[in-house]
């Protein structure tokens, strides 16, 4: 079985051998000082979370045209590509999306977001070139699974021996970072191709496999990576930086490869307003930009509910039921009987019993009755 292993991992040939990612900082963790003015930290975290959306994913890229060992008549050259199991595509609003990472020879990368568009290379110098594409997630970090980076070497009227990497030799990529940044941390990521797992290169002191390093110089400065994966730094000064990466055997000399040596020059400029930066900042979540991984995602709007404001409950008038009328009775009239002149109470005088001692008794004078 470790004798299959060893050759398996010696004749990778043009494949890249995959090595995911491993020993990330966790998303709180101190800063690691790899040089007086660089330290290493963790992704930022809706980065971290971007990515897990993409882990499903496992891109095949293809370079159709031109063919490798192909001899042009022309010296403007067109490329196309052909990319399985991962969307290509750019974000309209945030400008962002999946895309193609393609280098030719030694100069600065190409973004590649349509293959529906062939790339097109003018004026390219008579000779031997060699062009390299691999798939990258929409913050440039490099998918690293097998068959993720495909290369072809091509040539332009006729063959020289500028621009041709041997294939039976490990073979350093540049990727990132290079261009502009308008916030820390900044990625550093790059490819590698014909290069065993450093877990199993080390494993045994006396085997066949050779063991590699990645020397990385920001500025002067240098440190070693001894692991395949993107890696986050801090500690650019604002302004122009230079970065180079070195691919290195065991005892920690160049290996002379075409590629293996590269510099690119960055400019890193705070408060950038662009999208990656905001992110990097953490003033978009990762929910606000899912749509740079997910084309068909439609974000969700958080609802803030309204204060209560009381109102008055509108009545529903009820229709009125129909009540019986009530009959009224007539109130009887009663009629004035005819005015009849007053009528003075009739007073009776009696006269006394002869048996009895009549008491002298008021005189009372009689109004006589008026005669009607």
């Amino acid at each position: 079985m470790a004798l299959l292993l060893v050759l398996i991992l010696t004749s990778c040939g043009e494949k890249a051998i995959s090595q995911e990612p491993s020993g990330i900082l966790p998303e709180k963790a101190q800063y690691n000082n790899i040089s007086k003015q660089i330290s290493e930290v963790s992704p930022p975290a809706a980065i971290q979370e971007l990515r897990q959306v993409l882990e499903v994913y496992q891109p095949q890229v293809v370079i159709v045209t031109p063919k490798p060992d192909e001899i042009l008549q022309d010296n403007t050259v067109t490329v196309s590509f052909q990319v399985k199991d991962l969307p290509i595509f750019k974000d309209s609003q945030l400008d962002l999306g999946p895309h193609l990472n393609v280098v030719l020879d030694q100069e600065p990368l190409v973004t590649v977001y349509d293959l529906n568009q062939p790339l097109i290379l003018p004026d390219l110098s008579p000779g031997t070139h060699t062009l390299r594409a691999f798939a990258s997630q929409p913050w440039d970090e490099s998918f690293k699974n097998e068959g993720a980076y495909a290369e072809t070497t091509f040539h332009v009227f006729t063959k020289t021996d500028d621009n041709n990497p041997n294939q039976a030799l490990p073979l350093l990529t540049y990727n990132s970072p290079q261009g502009k940044y308008g916030a820390e941390p900044i990625l550093l990521d790059f490819y590698l191709t014909n290069a065993p797992l450093h877990l199993v290169a080390v494993d045994n002191p006396k085997d066949e496999i050779a063991d590699w390093r990645i020397r990385c110089t920001v500025n002067g400065e240098s440190f070693v990576l001894d692991r395949w994966q993107a890696v986050y730094l801090k500690g650019f000064k604002p302004g122009k930086n230079w970065v180079k990466l070195e691919f290195l055997d065991e005892q920690g000399n160049p290996v002379k490869n075409v590629f293996n040596s590269t510099v690119r020059l960055i400019t890193y400029e705070p408060k950038g307003k662009d999208t990656l930066s905001k992110i990097v900042r953490g003033e978009l979540s990762a929910d606000e930009v899912r749509t740079i991984v997910d084309p068909n995602y439609t974000t969700k709007i958080p609802v803030t509910e309204p204060t209560p404001t009381p109102t008055s409950t509108p009545q529903v008038e009820k229709s009125p039921e129909t009540q019986p009328k009530e009959e009224k009775q007539p109130i009887p009239t009663v009629e004035p009987s005819p005015s009849l002149p007053p009528t003075l109470p009739e007073i009776v005088i009696e006269s006394p019993s002869p048996e009895t001692t009549a008491e002298p008794q008021p005189e009372v004078t009689t109004k006589p009755e008026s005669t009607s």
